[in-house]
């Protein structure tokens, strides 16, 4: 296995870690696409309805994009959820077809030593969209909230004050007249280690593993309940969150652009078009624990 990332250290889990249920789906899945039993579909979303669907509803965030240049509005669209879970797939199709000078996706690295000594949200306030942008972010504060907790990277105090301080930003953020859109892709615990094995044996998406990819495969529980918490306590009637179940990503995609869609009243809509949510998948933070 030394040919693989880490060491082979996702089969390594799967084989001689990994909880028996979880093993088990994974062994018995016989290339089933979905292996969360409680996920509402048995089978992903037909293909050539996956690609017709999402070609329509691409043409309607142009349409938005448009509009939010032609008006000035900002938006700004966060993305998070456990590894694996879907985020830059979902941004992905979320901009492909958008121009680019007036789409931008933050993915923000590892602080600096002089970031790390900064105001929490500081370094998050300069991605913030202008006139006519729309931001996409791979992951964001949130981090402080789940990651930093399961691995020890905030102290407990920290932590208390990012959730104590979060409410006015976030509200700062909304009452300043940027439109926040806030999901979660949540996905089951076979699903996720299924796709690192998927990840550790292809060569073209090897590069997506991180050390504390590999590292967190230990920490469900723990992720659950930093998930839980986070969820509950940022769960604002300005700033609430929608929970996406993306154990199948193409309705996974679908659910995150409709969401957007839906809530802004943009010139050309279609309302035909852009349908409404599925709420089989799609709702409030009670939904992680479907």
């Amino acid at each position: 296995m030394s040919h693989l990332p880490f060491d082979g250290a996702i089969s390594t889990f799967y084989k001689k870690k990994a909880p028996e249920p979880v093993r088990e789906a994974i062994k018995e899945a016989g290339g089933k696409p979905i292996l969360n039993l409680t996920y509402p579909y048995k089978e992903r979303m037909p293909k050539d309805e996956y690609e017709a669907t999402l070609h329509q509803l691409q043409i309607e965030l142009v349409k938005l994009q448009a509009w939010a240049q032609n008006a000035g509005e900002r938006i700004a669209v966060v993305f998070e959820g456990r590894d694996t879970a879907g985020k830059g797939g979902a941004i992905k199709r979320f901009s492909e077809h958008m121009n680019p000078r007036a789409t931008r996706v933050v993915a923000l690295s590892t602080p600096s030593n002089r970031e790390a000594s900064q105001w929490y949200f500081q370094r998050y306030i300069e991605h913030m969209p202008a006139k006519g942008e729309i931001c996409l972010f791979d992951r964001s504060w949130y981090n402080r909230g789940v990651v930093e907790k399961v691995f020890g990277f905030c102290t407990d105090e920290q932590r208390q004050a990012f959730f104590k301080q979060l409410p006015d930003f976030e509200k700062l953020i909304t009452e300043d007249g940027i439109r926040l859109f806030k999901i979660w892709l949540n996905i089951s615990q076979a699903e996720q280690l299924n796709r690192m094995l998927s990840r550790e044996h292809d060569p073209l998406k090897q590069w997506k593993l991180s050390k504390i990819d590999v590292e967190g495969l230990g920490y469900w529980e723990e992720y659950s309940d930093a998930i839980s918490e986070t969820l509950h306590l940022t769960h604002e009637i300005y700033a609430p969150w929608s929970v996406i179940r993306a154990d199948d990503k193409r309705r996974a995609r679908i659910a995150c652009i409709r969401l957007v869609l839906s809530q802004i009243e943009y010139d050309g809509k279609k309302d035909k078009v852009v349908g409404e949510v599925d709420p089989k998948i799609c709702g409030g933070p009670a939904l992680i624990h479907a």
